[in-house]
């Protein structure tokens, strides 16, 4: 798998301080499923009673682990849970392998946990079409076991990782009739991503109490919102899993009506969502991209998907260069109405475009001025009805090919 050699430029700062969740508890190992020398395993346990909920790559070519997670995600029990995950090898397209792969290592965890193997969700990131050597991860069963701490978050979002730069993590806390709950999730994520629910795992904490169809609700809305508008190179992975797990320990009951605990949730998947991003494959700028005007809300979230997987658009950005009519391009591409004719074009502050030609005021040498800064906003404005939408990406650059041209080797 090709060597990460330094951390993206646009990586936080530092792996945030994540609070200990009540009924959440983690442990790390290293099984060698494919690499040397790092924790690789990473093993949550969950408090009896907890919710689960969950969303899942829509790629027809899905792996073992995620249709496995996908056929227990809608049943709740009050036995506890728990969610193994393993880095370096993706276990999908293996076959009859990567069923019985998949039922062993969470059979292995049932046993050891003393739970109904229905209550085990896991999650498989790395390279595809490799049988699963899963009794290098059975093996360590006793041992991850036997380390389980409820501070160990941190750990558990260092062991997910593959090409990643960085660990992400985040976390807020919200007040709900006057007690407080905490929410905390950890990502993996660089190449491969283009969600449609890319090689994309989050998992999200939290001790609110929750009733599945209720959790389940908001983490599809929340979902619809974050992840799946984000976009690294339009590729949707055959692993993407986000699973939200609510244990309840705070006591504290959440319901439909609760705007803080999902203005709450919402905060925390975009900063993951953002995250991943930002950890691009060779990223060098983060891009916002923004659409009003559109006929509807889909259209303006076609429309901006097209120019956030433009490779002609990321290469633009990549090299600084305030190439506008590439976005035109990608407009005109995406099959959702436009009109040249209607059509306006921001980079930042600086209108480019207007009524289906260049802005008279439009300086090409502010424009590039402009392109030097990390984060960029391109925006649209379709001039068609009151459709918007927001969308995320990264540029392309050279080390994109590097790191993937060497994925295997």
């Amino acid at each position: 798998m090709a060597k990460i050699t330094s951390v993206s430029p646009l990586a936080p700062a530092a792996f945030p301080d994540l609070p200990v969740i009540g009924g959440v508890r983690f442990a790390t190992v290293a099984a060698g499923v494919h690499y040397a020398g790092r924790t690789d395993v990473m093993l949550a346990e969950l408090a009896p009673g907890t919710t689960v909920a969950g969303a899942f790559t829509r790629s027809a070519t899905r792996a073992a682990p995620v249709l496995d997670c996908q056929a227990k995600i809608g049943t709740h029990s009050d036995a506890g849970a728990a969610i193994i995950v393993n880095s370096g090898n993706s276990n999908a397209f293996t076959g009859r392998n990567g069923v019985d792969a998949t039922y062993a290592v969470t059979s292995a965890v049932a046993a050891a946990l003393n739970l109904p193997e229905t209550r085990v969700f896991s999650s498989s990131t790395g390279v595809i079409g490799e049988p699963l050597p899963y009794e290098r991860i059975t093996a360590k069963m006793q041992e991850l076991t036997t380390a389980l701490d409820s501070g160990g978050i941190g750990a558990a979002a260092r062991a997910i990782m593959t090409t990643d730069t960085f660990p992400k993590g985040s976390a807020t806390e919200v007040t709900i009739n006057g007690k407080t709950v905490r929410i905390a999730g950890i990502a993996k994520g660089s190449g491969m991503i283009a969600p449609d629910m890319a090689t994309m795992l989050v998992y999200i904490f939290t001790d609110a109490k929750a009733d599945l169809p209720v959790l389940q609700s908001m983490a599809s809305a929340l979902n619809a919102k974050t992840f799946n508008c984000i976009t690294v190179d339009s590729d949707t992975s055959t692993s993407d899993t986000l699973l939200v797990a609510a244990t309840g320990a705070s006591g504290v009951d959440v319901t439909e009506e609760s705007v803080g605990f999902m203005e709450g949730l919402r905060r925390v998947m975009l900063d993951l969502a953002h995250q991943v991003v930002r950890d691009g494959e060779g990223a060098t700028k983060f891009v916002e991209v923004s659409v009003t005007g559109a006929h509807s809300d889909s259209d303006a979230h076609i429309h901006a998907k097209s120019i956030a997987n433009s490779p002609l658009v990321k290469t633009a950005i990549a090299g600084e260069d305030p190439n506008w009519g590439r976005i035109v391009m990608a407009v005109g591409k995406s099959g959702a109405r436009a009109d040249r004719d209607a059509l306006s074009i921001w980079f930042g502050p600086i209108l480019v475009a207007e009524k289906g030609w260049v802005s008279p005021d439009y300086s090409e040498q502010a424009a590039a001025e402009y392109m030097k800064n990390q984060d960029l906003v391109i925006h649209v404005d379709l001039g068609l009805g009151g459709g918007t939408a927001l969308v995320w990406t990264c540029d392309l650059t050279h080390e994109y090919i590097s790191i993937n041209a060497d994925y295997r080797s």
